[in-house]
């Protein structure tokens, strides 16, 4: 399809209630060079959901969103976005992928970087779109920035731009379309504290009130522990899905990794896991 025709179409609008499940992975396994990432996933995203992939590095999280988009086949098992195979459900899935930097004097606004969301496959050329298709256009890239509340800053350079801020300006692209699905990549890497909460909310805010189906990448379950709805731990050969109270337990992750596996609660009410499912910060979260 022409993209002058799939941004137009962008403008138009979604229906708010998506075909249920919006995900779905049954008996998935992926096998890369001779080896098992992961297998045994079975998975069930219903519109409104917020859903965390976990694990330790190099066990194959951002493999499973690449599989969920068509980019890696399964060596077995079956997965359907939106009731159709990977690949297929255009713009109603949304993808951000792992943090990208910007360099401090790239001069593009972060307007602009929302607007490529929209019709970025033509950057450089005017889309030939009518005068109502135009400002269609310039009111949903303004509507979206409203949304992850980046409407203070979205006309500077992005380059000028915090993390944070330069996050929730790539959340609005990912959004732009009006996605159905949005699968995020390690969003929170990288960002201190306080940015970490800030896009954790904003992020279960789009989900549970705007009606979107979330599965996003973490590698520290406690920022988004409070919004989540289910969490998927992966381990070198197998997997285990459902509700965080009940995959985040020593019981359960000892079994999956069948090492023993410790799982704390600090005073803060921050999760520790100590054993097998290390992350890079020295065990300090879950994931």
């Amino acid at each position: 399809m022409d993209p002058a025709v799939r941004a137009a179409e962008a403008l138009l609008p979604v229906p708010r209630r998506a075909p249920e499940p919006v995900l779905e992975l049954r008996d998935a396994a992926v096998r890369v060079g001779g080896r098992t990432l992961w297998s045994g996933v079975n998975l069930t995203v219903g519109a409104g959901e917020f859903t965390a992939v976990l694990g330790p590095n190099g066990v194959g999280k951002s493999t499973l969103v690449k599989a969920v988009l068509g980019a890696q086949p399964l060596a077995s098992g079956e997965v359907r976005v939106l009731g159709t195979r990977p690949g297929q459900a255009g713009r109603r899935v949304g993808c951000l992928p792992q943090r990208r930097s910007f360099d401090a004097s790239m001069r593009i606004r972060g307007i602009d970087v929302v607007r490529l969301g929209l019709d970025g496959d033509r950057w450089g050329v005017p889309l030939p779109l009518p005068g109502p298709r135009r400002r269609a256009a310039r009111e949903r890239v303004a509507e979206v920035v409203e949304l992850v509340g980046a409407a203070a800053y979205a006309h500077r350079p992005i380059g000028q731009c915090s993390g944070g801020e330069q996050q929730r300006l790539l959340i609005a692209q990912a959004l732009v379309r009006r996605p159905l699905l949005l699968l995020l990549d390690e969003p929170l890497d990288s960002l201190d504290l306080s940015h970490q909460g800030g896009v954790a909310a904003l992020i279960g805010r789009i989900c549970h009130q705007e009606g979107v189906a979330v599965v996003m990448v973490a590698h520290d379950v406690n920022p988004i522990l409070h919004h989540l709805d289910q969490v998927v731990y992966l381990a070198e050969g197998g997997s285990v899905a459902g509700a965080p109270q009940e995959v985040i337990t020593s019981g359960t992750l000892t079994g999956l990794y069948g090492a023993p596996v410790e799982v704390l609660r600090a005073s803060d009410g921050r999760l520790v896991v100590v054993g097998r499912p290390e992350s890079t910060g020295g065990g300090h979260g879950a994931g």
